[in-house]
């Protein structure tokens, strides 16, 4: 039986509006893939020929790991929104692809918001994170944001500036039921931004032999959401060694594959030099995984332009 998904009672009316071609991804649990199908996708476009800024609203600032870049506790970009300013950039991380960074001083934004709360005139989260990357936006063709799991305030906030909101899942129940609660902020934000949409449900870190199981995912997930979202065909595989290796290394997992591929050519240079190699990969190949964020880059941003066509009519 499918479950109605309703927005809480009491959920306060405000009016700021999303902004053209920024997605949010988020999910209610986290394991789940959201950091890492954010830098992946956003990779992907940007090697594709977009200007894509990768905001990161999580405090775990995951995203560093993900990318390479050193992790900055996301402190200026907390003073950049209590103080109203554009925040700090992290310029060309990749050809095409700036960072906004974000960090543990991200957790003090719930404590802000409680202690404006009595003031009516005050800006919420979503005012703030609205001021901030509005002026950005003209500067980019797509705008990235990574959510934490359990942050309400953080999540609300990046849904009320957000066009679209791509939703990462593995399969297990407590995955699925994040899925329902991620779909609950979704209803939560939609009076105050009426673009927002539901682009799409990704199912990450499915075995490659589960099809029974995705088959079985599949349907739970149309059930629960409907016509709201598609579960985009893509599948993003469990291959543990190469998620590994991506993340020691720095690496987008395209990257990755040309540096296994380097690192067993210098393993066998080494060994026929009677040299002990360096320490490898635990990952022979890293080409499955790139194919797939690739072709789900693909669904996404077709997705989008679906979501901007319907918009326009």
């Amino acid at each position: 039986m499918a479950r109605t998904l309703q927005a809480p009672a009491g959920t306060p009316q405000r009016t700021t509006e999303g902004i053209d071609r920024v997605i949010a991804f988020a999910n209610g649990k986290g394991g789940v893939g959201k950091t890492t199908t954010t830098a992946n996708v956003g990779g992907y476009a940007a090697l594709a020929g977009a200007h894509v800024l990768l905001i990161d609203l999580d405090p775990q600032g995951d995203l560093a790991r993900d990318l390479g870049y050193t992790p900055t506790g996301g402190d200026e970009f907390f003073n950049a929104l209590v103080a109203g300013r554009t925040p700090p950039l992290l310029k060309d991380v990749r050809p095409n692809l700036d960072v906004i960074p974000g960090g543990q001083a991200l957790e003090d934004i719930q404590g802000l918001m409680v202690s404006r709360a009595s003031r009516q005139d005050a800006a919420d989260f979503g005012d703030l994170l609205h001021a901030a990357i509005s002026p950005l936006a003209d500067d980019y063709d797509l705008i990235l944001i990574d959510t934490p799991p359990g942050e309400r305030t953080l999540v609300e906030g990046a849904f009320a500036v957000s066009s679209a909101v791509v939703i990462p899942t593995k399969s297990d129940e407590a995955s699925i039921d994040g899925v329902e609660r991620i779909a609950r902020r979704f209803l939560a934000v939609r009076d105050r931004n009426p673009m927002l949409q539901l682009a799409g449900v990704v199912l990450f870190g499915v075995g490659p032999r589960s099809l029974r199981l995705e088959r079985s995912v599949r349907t739970a997930l149309k059930e629960m959401l409907g016509e709201v979202a598609p579960v985009f065909e893509t599948r993003i595989r469990n291959l543990e060694g190469a998620s590994a290796d991506a993340r020691k290394k720095g690496l987008l997992f395209h990257e990755l594959e040309g540096a296994v591929t380097q690192a067993q050519k210098d393993r066998l240079k080494s060994l026929r030099a009677g040299e002990k190699p360096a320490d490898g990969f635990f990952s022979r190949s890293a080409g499955s995984l790139a194919e797939e964020f690739e072709q789900l880059t693909g669904e996404i941003l077709a997705r989008l332009a679906e979501i901007e066509g319907s918009a326009d009519q």
